[in-house]
């Protein structure tokens, strides 16, 4: 089957999961309940928590655009967003984030002159610069609350401090290995070309940022039904990641909610959980959709133009 074939069919079928994952997560509540809950989030909170979306993405582009400068091609920015958005708006709902997003990024920076290789180290270099920044969070959210984290994670105040230590110190452990060693570092069978020093930096500095920001759109609507601490919905979101991403439970539907509720009780709520996916998951997904549908349209009408001239 042509190459293009299978890349129109990948579309069609990420639009059609995309659709059924958010049926299939709304279904659970009935429409009076979702929009009852939801309606007690003030306007404010709800605005804030959308803001702090925006800057998350904004957080996700500077991944692609340190990825971008790793592997040594020059793109302008507004591409490497266009890119980075599109591709992850559809890979947090699909799930298989190194797929679904990868596939993604790869119909776009295939066309503007990048190889597999270079493809496939800015898929791996986006991994790394999340579990950098899921590290550098939990670190700092076990060493600034312990008391606060301990019960969240089960362990004492000593234990998650001990935790919180260790995190940060794999963090800074990344660091300090990219200033020192030159070409890939091998792990088992695992292999990782090592960025320069300037580039590891922004990884964990972009990689906290962002994770933050998406804790602060969480906080914001756990805050109309109780009185959790920033650092405590930080702790909660971080842990129902990790979980998230071990179950492979595309874009962690439920997986995510029961996870977070877990950890941190009445706080939240059915009102707060739909409406963190809603505007975290959901809201992007649409634009994402209807940039990749223009920008598959651009590409099958050029190809089918240059199609048009070699022929004549």
């Amino acid at each position: 089957m042509p190459k293009k074939i299978i890349a129109r069919l990948f579309i069609f079928a990420a639009i059609g999961v995309a659709a059924w994952l958010i049926y299939r997560t709304l279904r659970q509540y009935t429409l009076e309940e979702i929009v009852r809950s939801v309606l007690q989030i003030p306007v404010a909170h709800l605005a804030a928590g959308i803001g702090f979306v925006v800057l998350s993405y904004l957080c996700l582009t500077l991944f692609d655009t340190l990825a971008v400068r790793y592997v040594g091609h020059k793109l302008p920015y507004h591409r490497v967003a266009l890119a980075s958005f599109t591709s992850l708006s559809i890979g947090h709902n699909v799930g298989v984030a190194a797929l679904s997003s990868g596939a993604v990024r790869f119909r776009f920076y295939s066309r503007w002159g990048l190889s597999v290789e270079q493809i496939a180290k800015i898929i791996l270099f986006c991994g790394v610069t999340v579990g950098v920044g899921l590290l550098t969070l939990a670190g700092l959210c076990c060493l600034t609350m312990p008391e606060s984290a301990a019960p969240i994670i089960g362990l004492s105040a000593s234990g998650a401090r001990l935790l919180g230590i260790t995190c940060l110190a794999a963090s800074a452990g990344y660091v300090v290995l990219a200033g020192f060693i030159r070409g890939s570092l091998r792990l088992f069978r695992w292999s990782f070309e090592m960025p320069p020093l300037q580039i590891a930096v922004g990884q964990v500095l972009v990689g906290t940022a962002n994770f933050l920001c998406v804790s602060a759109c969480l906080h914001q609507l756990v805050l109309a039904f109780g009185t959790p601490g920033f650092f405590e919905t930080a702790t909660a979101y971080v842990g129902a990641n990790l979980t998230a991403l071990v179950s492979h439970v595309p874009g962690g539907i439920g997986v995510l909610e029961a996870t977070i509720a877990f950890l941190l009780g009445q706080s939240a709520s059915i009102g707060a959980l739909v409406a963190f996916r809603a505007i975290y998951f959901f809201l992007p997904l649409p634009l994402g959709l209807i940039s990749l549908s223009i920008a598959e349209v651009r590409r099958w009408d050029s190809a089918r133009s240059l199609d048009s001239k070699a022929k004549s």
